[in-house]
């Protein structure tokens, strides 16, 4: 089994691998499609596609990709301007083109259509760097919170799957990264993935919760976990963030 990355980690990853001759054109599409039929892009100059919008933000000087997923209150990876950041909000990821010489920068945001993939552009302002260190450092400090935390709160009996899923994170799925994308990265993405389906599933239901009170504090242990999981993936799917050499 291999970790499914969200599509703009997937053009982050195999666009910028592309964008620094690392990947042939059939390579990048297929890599990036996955399971969706085409990638449809917007813009002035009409719907073009992911070859032709890649090649539109290459003309622009773009270097490559990074991805960002945000969430209500927390534009992380963002730095605007507001319709920018309240679209990828909504969506839940987006994708910057790094390098690029005009002002305002490119972003896009992704829409899920039938098994197509729309992407609509936005002005983009020029982000601060994710920080992979600081982020790798962050998802592990959460994760030994979360785990001690939830150990006080019984989750093996009400959530045995969640304790087997916080246990098994060594030993979880792998992602498939393009050439040029740092171990470091890859491993932190894997993690980061890993970590969010384990607060999707711990929020799913209250499970064995016999109170408002006892709900309440299982959230306030998992949220910032997640917190912490969007960030690290963040990090690892923006290459203006990664370590030269």
């Amino acid at each position: 089994m291999v970790i499914e990355m969200p599509v703009t980690g997937r053009v982050a990853w195999w666009g910028t691998a592309f964008l620094r001759g690392l990947l042939s054109p059939d390579e990048y599409v297929d890599a990036v499609l996955s399971e969706a039929t085409t990638h449809v892009f917007g813009g002035p100059a009409g719907p073009r596609s992911l070859l032709e919008a890649t090649a539109a933000v290459r003309q622009a000087g773009a270097t490559g990709f990074g991805a960002a997923f945000p969430a209500p209150g927390d534009p992380s990876g963002l730095a605007g301007p507001p319709d920018f950041t309240m679209a990828a909000t909504d969506a839940g990821e987006a994708l910057v083109a790094l390098g690029v010489r005009t002002e305002p920068g490119i972003g896009w945001v992704p829409a899920q259509v039938g098994r197509a993939v729309e992407w609509t552009p936005y002005d983009a302002r020029r982000r601060m760097p994710p920080d992979l260190g600081d982020a790798d450092r962050t998802v592990r400090r959460a994760l030994l919170e979360t785990a001690n935390e939830l150990a006080r709160l019984d989750v093996a009996r009400w959530r045995p799957e969640v304790a087997d899923a916080l246990h098994d994170l060594r030993d979880g799925a792998p992602v498939v990264a393009p050439p040029g994308v740092p171990p470091r990265a890859v491993d932190l993405a894997r993690r980061a993935l890993h970590l969010q389906e384990v607060v999707d599933l711990a929020l799913d239901d209250d499970g064995a919760a016999v109170s408002a009170g006892e709900i309440a504090a299982r959230r306030a242990v998992l949220v910032p976990l997640g917190t912490a999981a969007r960030h690290a993936l963040t990090a690892a799917c923006s290459p203006d963030g990664w370590p030269e050499g």
